[in-house]
């Protein structure tokens, strides 16, 4: 009889974390860098420790949950300002400054598991919170022409995206010099921010950008 309580504890022990284990989401996926992600070396080193540092990151989620709570169909957006050119590896962009922007439509459970779910996706970097403001976050894609998409939440971040053509090759030694920001991403592609901006009044920054090879799209799921 011991011996059969003694299994059952085991397997019950042995189910815990499968049980617990209620993290799977997938979506959409959105990014803006104040520096171009798609270039040369020669822009690249240009640009390197004196821009860089702001950043918009998107997820729209389509299906799932985190935490045990359901986030099917809502959006979090986190814009960034960092210590250092971001993605450069010889710079420390920590500390930076997190605004996190969460889906007007969630209640408190989902807007904690939204801000949980991004933090687990940035390595640290959206871990220094200075904001948290409900909105009203929308993503919308061009189905006809590939790397078209655009955000917007409410008033304060809007990014429009288009694919990248021969007219954007300058150098015609481009590549993706620097990778996502976000983790997960089953498939990313760089683009041209047609236009970003954030006017926001809490990391000390704005900007008004156009045309810059600063931008990804993609898949995300977990």
């Amino acid at each position: 009889m011991k011996t059969k309580l003694a299994l059952v504890a085991a397997a019950i022990l042995m189910a815990v974390p499968v049980m617990a284990q209620t993290n799977h989401v997938s979506g959409n996926y959105m990014e803006f860098r104040n520096a171009d992600v798609y270039t040369g070396p020669c822009f690249a080193n240009s640009e390197v420790g004196l821009t860089g540092q702001d950043a918009v990151l998107a997820w729209q989620v389509s299906n799932g949950e985190w935490n045990g709570v359901s986030l099917s169909g809502l959006g979090v957006v986190a814009v960034v300002r960092a210590n250092a050119t971001l993605g450069d590896p010889y710079g420390d962009p920590l500390p930076a400054k997190a605004a996190f922007f969460v889906d007007e439509r969630a209640n408190d459970a989902q807007r904690a598991a939204l801000i949980a779910f991004a933090q687990a996706q940035s390595a640290g970097l959206l871990n220094d919170v200075v904001a948290v403001a409900p909105a009203p976050i929308s993503f919308a894609a061009d189905a006809s022409r590939m790397g078209w998409q655009t955000l917007a939440v409410g008033n304060v971040v809007k990014l429009s995206t288009r694919a990248i053509n021969m007219g954007d090759m300058i150098c015609h030694n481009e590549e993706t010099y620097y990778p996502p920001l976000a983790g997960h991403l089953q498939h990313a592609m760089p683009v041209v921010a047609r236009d970003s901006s954030y006017q926001g009044n809490s990391l000390g920054v704005t900007w008004d950008d156009s045309d810059r090879r600063s931008s990804f799209v993609g898949k995300f799921a977990e």
